[in-house]
């Protein structure tokens, strides 16, 4: 396999797996915390635990991996898959949800609103990696 089919393959995966990852929040760990008479100090103390490896390798990994293929990346497919995931996962993730994090750690009352917003966003990121590996996959 080319180095360059290798890249967008394992780009794809990095971004699959981030898709799933997000896919769960959204899906029915949000829901669940939602549930909780003390959902905030939950999410709280996951947003201190998801700031660690693995899981920001192997979001800022493939989104590395993105950029790599944006430059020799060939054709059109891939390239768009890898902006998608800069935009609409990273992009996502910098601009509206370590915001709301943010937003929570300083004010637990804000969870209500925190828990519909949040998902949202968390919702929008799992769609964008989720279409960006496609895309990759397809070239």
């Amino acid at each position: 396999m080319p180095l360059v089919e290798l890249l967008g393959t394992l780009t794809a995966v990095g971004c699959a797996l981030v898709g799933g990852v997000f896919f769960a929040f959204s899906g029915f760990v949000m829901p669940a915390l939602g549930r909780l008479d003390d959902g905030a100090s939950a999410m709280r103390a996951v947003n201190v635990t998801a700031v660690r490896p693995p899981l920001m390798v192997l979001l800022f990994g493939t989104a590395a991996a993105c950029v790599a293929v944006l430059v020799v990346g060939p054709g059109v497919l891939p390239r768009v898959g890898a902006g998608l995931y800069l935009a609409g996962t990273v992009g996502v993730t910098i601009a509206a949800n370590v915001p709301l994090n943010d937003r929570l750690e300083r004010d637990p009352s804000t969870w209500p609103a925190y828990l519909r917003a949040w998902t949202r966003w968390n919702s929008l990121r799992t769609a964008a990696a989720t279409v960006a590996s496609v895309l990759l996959l397809l070239a």
